[in-house]
């Protein structure tokens, strides 16, 4: 390939990166005058699945598809819908990629320094996704992670409802990929090792490995709903209909294999709506 050739797609790859990229963090705030009673600003706590990552055309960031406070026409996130009660909305994603549930609570001050009047909260897939099961988050010290950051959320910001969200089933992204060459090839460069390493093996040991994770999830699931009904009242865990979501393989992006894209953040988005109530 001539060299012109390749410097202009290093350009073109640059660029897209810089648009997916949601540096700013801020969704566009409107210039509608706050009616009494609505919400002001809406926050996102988690991690890459809140950012979007993926989303776009390159493994970046990419919060204009975000499923809590994107702004794209692409995806009817949760930011859209409430805007069209609530026009002068203001949305702050927060959300962090890679991040566990030991890095929940500075995003909560983050959002407590927003005047965070709803927040979103999608956590734990990277507590599980570790190298090796065994370095997976311990399931109480995981609780007390959320536990603490709910706590920053509850002192700081005492009027704010609060959207906590079971985490998307990640053995059935196995079940789907596993069989899938492209899929496989991606999760073999270390996409959640502990879970999708050794993708298509059926031995006894790689086949207990992906049940430990299985198991460990569901138990982080279980957690977050606890820790949310400990919250109390103007907290909401979603009954866990994210993990029951039935999604597709043509939900996630073709580049890792493991992140939404944007039609898996738009269904994400209306799973999590439905579920949230706020709209009552």
């Amino acid at each position: 390939m001539p060299r012109r050739w390749i410097a202009a797609l290093a350009c073109l790859a640059a660029l897209v990166a810089l648009a997916c990229d949601g540096s700013g963090s801020a969704s566009p705030r409107p210039t509608d005058t706050p009616r009494p009673g609505d919400p002001r600003v809406l926050t996102a706590l988690g991690d890459s699945i809140s950012t979007g990552f993926g989303s776009c055309l390159v493994l970046v960031s990419c919060e204009r598809h975000s499923w809590s406070t994107g702004d794209s026409l692409r995806v009817e996130s949760v930011y859209r819908r409430l805007r069209a009660d609530a026009p002068a909305l203001r949305a702050y994603n927060r959300a962090v990629p890679g991040a566990r549930a030991a890095g929940l609570a500075d995003q909560a001050r983050a959002a407590v320094r927003d005047k965070a009047d709803l927040v979103t909260v999608l956590i734990g897939a990277n507590d599980a996704c570790r190298d090796d099961v065994d370095a997976m988050t311990p399931t109480a010290t995981f609780r007390n992670q959320v536990d603490t950051a709910l706590a920053v959320l509850r002192k700081g910001r005492p009027k704010a409802r609060v959207l906590v969200v079971s985490i998307p089933d990640l053995h059935r992204l196995w079940q789907l990929g596993h069989t899938e060459p492209r899929a496989v090839r991606a999760w073999s460069r270390g996409v959640c090792p502990a879970l999708l390493a050794d993708a298509t093996s059926t031995a006894p040991a790689v086949v207990a490995r992906r049940a430990r994770v299985r198991e460990r999830l569901e138990a982080y699931d279980a957690q977050l709903r606890a820790a949310c009904r400990a919250y109390g009242s103007r907290c909401r865990w979603d009954g866990g209909a994210v993990h029951r979501h039935r999604f597709d393989l043509d939900q996630v992006n073709a580049l890792d294999w493991f992140h939404p894209n944007a039609a898996g953040q738009g269904r994400l988005a209306e799973v999590a709506w439905n579920a949230s109530r706020w709209n009552d």
